[in-house]
């Protein structure tokens, strides 16, 4: 799959989006998923985004999320969740299965 493609994001986009998560060394995985996942975005789409790791916090997501929506020059919106807080099955199973790992602390993009 060219993720470029599929998500609409460029290689640059997933590199800035990278570079931000590896900042926070308690996100281990972050996951893309939602329409960009699914490859039905459309122009001005949000991109969606679940950070795993056994210290994640509430304070990891708001970082994170400060950091792609005001600081890097990036034009989208970025909705930021902490996968092991989610109290929704469904959205949980949604993630599992159409989730692209963007990055892994053992293997990054």
């Amino acid at each position: 799959m060219n993720i470029q493609l599929h998500t609409g994001l460029t290689t640059e986009d997933i590199q800035w989006i990278v570079q931000s998560a590896k900042q926070q060394p308690e996100i281990e995985q972050l996951v893309l998923f939602g329409s960009r996942a699914k490859g039905c975005h459309r122009k001005g789409s949000d991109v969606d985004l679940a950070i795993k790791g056994e210290e994640v916090a509430y304070d990891s997501v708001t970082r994170l999320a400060e950091q792609l929506n005001e600081v890097i020059p990036l034009p989208y919106m970025f909705d930021v969740l902490d996968y092991g807080s989610l109290a929704e099955p469904a959205l949980k199973a949604h993630i599992d299965r159409v989730g692209i790992v963007l990055y892994s602390r053992e293997s990054p993009r």
